[in-house]
């Protein structure tokens, strides 16, 4: 297998995206209970692509028959059996009444239902943001920058994921493996940009793996002797030659990950797209890597026509893709739980927007606001955080939605950034803040999401940024480099003395570079591949890089 060759699992499998080194290094928070170490945990994002049907994934059957008479006389969902699909029937109040969908049992184990009922997966009612946009494009952008829909002040052209990462671990980059993996989607997620290490998001899906380069440059697969300096074309071809050299470094860490001895999987999966790439995920955390963020997707969800089959007949889109979705997370979630790596696993469902209350003439549903999420996992502590939607809201004058909000989005995410993975409240606050009320996430976080076994404590909140930040003297690139690393002076040093070390701490070159044309370059041809940290010297000035070459 090539080094960027694609892991597929069976003819249905969808090839890997890789998102190199905008997520950071391993984590070093926890839990008191665990001494401060969660170094493995990771998060697993899975998309509903077109905007989730959530009035039919979960059914407030505390008024059913204004849903099923008023709102969606041939579209609803049937209750043959309460006992057996409500959500949870220990409760009080309206989530008494709330009622799985009959494709969320799907899977050996009961799909979400068993989920559920083990304790391992909790019910979010109602989630979205403060000014909704039903454009597809528009709302998962701001999804992924972070928005409120107001404005784009908080997030710009930034993602949410990709300033949190950055601003937590910068201090630990670069890395030889992709601390981001995105899969069957051949669009590379927003949320992943961030706000200053741009390019470093790649998804080859589609791609020939072997000639990408060659398909992305033009260039015969072979890099340029000399890349023109301060010129548009310099800096995208050099932005080229990056990118291709992060993905052979990254790409042979998830063929190394993927081969591993004992990575195998330890269940039988369904043959569909999303169980063959949740089962690439597993594969790849059970064979070591230390990627901390995977994102799955399955599409499909935009459902105007045929949502049901037929009048009073649910079987159709929304049931077939629920049915894919509970099958995959149940195989996935028995796979990792197998052994102990599901300890260190969170995942989590999110789609761009929900569906109007009302049905449309075609036995679907159009654009809505608000849509439930589900967030899974060992450490997941089970229950429902909210209450059943009200179904009065819709009514014609506000054409047909129900528009209150129970929790933002960022709510979600900064609950668990921080009580899952240990972030500090200025570390969410990079991510997002809710600039409408200057106040911070961290202080609206949803309670009793994680378990007390796995909750990460204030005392343990350590990330990278509590290191300060050296000034930044010089820009050595491409990092990985394969042989000439250009060295950029972002002050005036001309002269400028150099020494390269391994790992051990050995001296391997040094020498003098002259920064006269306003750049210089270090031949690291005949070096091995490998870490190796690069210490600039001019007068009192000194700055160590940490560099990879490939």
């Amino acid at each position: 297998m090539k080094r960027r060759s694609f892991v597929k699992l069976s003819a249905s499998a969808s090839a890997l995206g890789l998102f190199p080194s905008e997520l950071g290094a391993a984590l070093k928070l926890a839990n008191t209970t665990l001494e401060c170490d969660v170094s493995n945990r990771k998060i697993v994002l899975i998309e509903l692509k077109g905007g989730n049907d959530g009035l039919n994934t979960l059914i407030p059957y505390n008024n059913y028959d204004y849903y099923a008479g008023t709102l969606r006389p041939d579209i609803h969902i049937p209750v043959p059996d309460y006992n057996n699909l409500v959500v949870d029937a220990l409760n009080t109040g309206s989530n008494k009444d709330l009622v799985f969908n009959p494709a969320l049992l799907t899977g050996a184990n009961a799909g979400f239902k068993g989920l559920y009922q083990s304790g391992m997966l909790r019910v979010l009612q109602s989630v979205g943001y403060p000014s909704a946009n039903k454009s597809h494009f528009a709302s998962i952008d701001l999804w992924a920058t972070g928005n409120d829909g107001n404005s784009w002040d908080n997030g710009k052209e930034s993602g949410w994921l990709g300033r949190f990462m950055e601003e937590a671990y910068s201090s630990l980059l670069p890395t030889n493996f992709p601390l981001g993996i995105q899969l069957g989607s051949s669009n590379t997620w927003l949320g992943f940009h961030a706000e200053h290490e741009h390019g470093m998001a790649l998804n080859i899906e589609g791609q020939n793996s072997q000639n990408f380069y060659t398909v992305l440059s033009g260039l015969a697969g072979q890099a340029p002797d000399n890349i023109p300096q301060g010129t548009h074309y310099g800096s995208e071809l050099q932005y080229i030659i990056n990118t291709d050299s992060a993905a052979n470094t990254y790409a042979a860490a998830i063929e190394d990950a993927f081969n591993a001895n004992g990575a195998e999987n330890l269940v039988s999966y369904p043959d569909t797209d999303l169980a063959d790439q949740l089962k690439t995920v597993a594969r790849l955390i059970r064979g070591g890597i230390e990627t901390k963020v995977y994102m799955v997707t399955i599409g499909g969800f935009d459902t105007h026509n045929v949502q049901n089959q037929a009048s009073g007949d649910i079987d159709g889109k929304h049931t077939e893709l629920l049915t894919e979705l509970s099958g995959a997370v149940d195989a996935f979630m028995a796979d990792i739980n197998a052994d102990s790596i599901g300890d260190d696993v969170v995942g989590l469902t999110f789609s761009e927007f929900g569906r109007k209350a009302k049905q449309n003439g075609n036995l679907g549903t159009d654009h809505g606001e608000i849509a439930p999420m589900f967030v899974f996992g060992k450490p997941v502590q089970g229950g429902v955080s909210g209450v059943n939607v009200d179904l009065t809201e819709a009514t014609n004058n506000n054409n047909w939605q129900i528009k209150t909000v129970q929790h933002d989005y960022r709510q979600v995410f900064a609950t668990l950034m921080q009580d899952f993975l240990g972030a500090e409240n200025a570390v969410v606050d990079n991510a997002f803040f809710d600039l409408t009320n200057n106040e911070s996430f961290s202080a609206k976080k949803i309670q009793d999401v994680i378990k007390p076994s796995h909750y990460v404590d204030s005392t343990c909140y350590a990330l990278s940024n509590n290191t300060p930040k050296s000034e930044t003297f010089w820009a050595a690139y491409p990092n990985p480099v394969y042989d000439k690393l250009f060295v950029n002076p972002i002050t005036n040093n001309t002269q400028v003395k150099y020494a390269i070390h391994n790992t051990n701490g050995r001296h391997i070159k040094s020498g003098n570079l002259d920064m006269q044309l306003g750049y210089a370059v270090i031949d690291m041809t005949a070096l091995p591949k490998g870490f190796y940290s690069i210490t600039f010297k001019s007068g009192e000035i000194r700055e160590t890089k940490k560099i990879i070459k490939a």
